[in-house]
């Protein structure tokens, strides 16, 4: 028999942690290798966990709602014949505290251990959430080391030190099998400021706020996880990136008349429908080749060109949330290709079947809001990236066309295309220039092609 450690996988290369949404096991039970252990969630998609052996659930190391560093032990599975007898260990949803046991009333002094959850320099591990409550809150890191854990290895929770701040800070904090003196009002420890990583932002948590009264009649939802990250990025977006919008109008008839003809062919040998979507990438592709300041980022003072074409498709979601899965390599397909990447990935999204590497790496955003009847549109651009394209609905109007006869009034499908951008970095010049670009190739589209 032997003990196999499971640890937080890497699931993209800007995920550093995860946090642990449900356990589908418990200490004791079995589990078979490939089975899902966990539900797990990051700031771009959710996903499972699988074990990576067969045995019994030692312990779990996390309990639910814990935000685990990638790379970190999240639990332990013992493997062999003999696993199915070991004795099950507390399950996740309890405090794992390990203390040794003791005699009826002998009181047991304080000192630091396991169920303190200290690294190997003797600093007790707080969550990014909780640093940032606690730096919003203005307590100090000796006054936080007071606040009892609830959590694993009494960890402090989001709650505890929620319940602390909404409670009387002054009164004495206890541990349990621990009791504390108050401290002598002379020796009375004065605040020391709180230090956290420059990587971790500061947020107010909306649970600290003054009670507000709504008047009238009003339904109040609570944002569920996926929405409050959307917001926060999308903020964080218009902070960032100076955001400035440039739109042009394409006749996309040629497109439309040949997506008519071709499309049932197309589904019968292809075993794919075809959208205007794999079109509409198919022409940003070729324009970003000629354009490529359009697919870069910015890091400080310097400007990042990626070589790769990896374009992001903003996709809607049941829940009315949304996601942007990557079409990687997207300059490396053909449009039969695209078609099954775009709708693979669509369909993935909306069954929440997305791998976590299938969100990271876009280099280009795409977004059709003309799907939901909308004519044009000011998009957010998707951090780090520096641009973000939109399509609207494609209309029949009348428009005045010239010919060699002359003008002529004709009826057209129309489309508005607009785009926003950094202009940081991407003047008007150059943004007004892709955006014609685009429409140039949508407009000129071979009506006798083949697929």
């Amino acid at each position: 028999m032997a003990l196999v450690d499971l640890v937080m996988p890497k699931m993209g290369e800007s995920i550093t942690e995860a946090t642990i949404l449900r356990w589908h096991k418990k200490p004791g039970d079995f589990v078979k290798q490939d089975e899902t252990l966990m539900d797990i969630a990051t700031d771009k998609v959710d996903s499972e966990v699988p074990s990576t052996t067969e045995g019994v659930l030692e312990e779990a190391l996390f309990n639910e709602n814990d935000v685990v560093p990638v790379g970190a032990v999240i639990a332990r599975i013992r493997t062999g014949q003999q696993a199915a007898a070991t004795a099950p260990v507390i399950p996740p949803q309890q405090p794992i505290a390990a203390q040794a046991p003791v005699q009826q009333n002998q009181e047991v002094p304080y000192q630091p251990g396991p169920a303190h959850t200290m690294k190997s320099n003797g600093i007790r591990f707080y969550s990014p959430l909780v640093l940032n409550i606690a730096a919003s809150e203005g307590i100090s890191m000796s006054e936080l080391e007071r606040i009892t854990g609830t959590g694993n290895e009494g960890r402090v929770t989001k709650k505890d030190i929620l319940d602390y701040v909404s409670g009387d800070r002054t009164q004495a904090t206890e541990r349990p099998g621990i009791t504390e003196q108050p401290a002598a009002p002379a020796e009375k420890e004065k605040p020391q400021p709180m230090v956290i990583p420059s990587s971790t932002t500061v947020i107010t948590p909306q649970e600290t706020r003054s009670p507000v009264t709504y008047s009238g009649n009003v339904e109040i939802i609570e944002m569920d996880r996926m929405r409050r990250l959307i917001a926060d990025h999308m903020v964080k977006s218009k902070s960032t990136s100076a955001h400035v919008t440039s739109f042009s109008e394409a006749d996309v008839t040629n497109m439309v008349m040949w997506r008519e003809k071709i499309k049932k062919d197309f589904e019968k040998r292809e075993g794919e429908k075809i959208t205007f979507t794999p079109l509409f990438i198919e022409a940003i592709v070729k324009c970003i080749k000629k354009y490529p300041m359009l697919n870069s980022s910015i890091d400080g003072d310097k400007i990042i060109i990626k070589k790769d074409i990896n374009i992001g498709m903003a996709t809607a979601l049941p829940s009315g949330n949304l996601i942007v899965p990557i079409i990687k390599g997207a300059d490396q397909l053909n449009l039969v290709g695209l078609t099954r990447h775009v709708n693979n990935m669509a369909n993935n999204a909306r069954n929440n079947k997305l791998r976590p590497d299938d969100t990271q790496g876009g280099t280009f955003t795409f977004t059709n809001v003309g799907t939901f009847g909308s004519l044009m549109g000011t998009p957010i651009i998707n951090q780090p990236q520096v641009a973000i394209l939109a399509t609207g609905a494609i209309k029949k109007r009348p428009v005045v066309i010239e010919t060699e006869q002359g003008d002529s009034i004709a009826i057209r499908h129309m489309m508005y295309v607009s785009m926003s951008y950094d202009h940081r970095i991407i003047d008007g010049s150059l943004g007004a220039t892709f955006v014609t670009a685009v429409v140039k190739e949508l407009e000129n589209f071979d009506v006798n092609r083949s697929f």
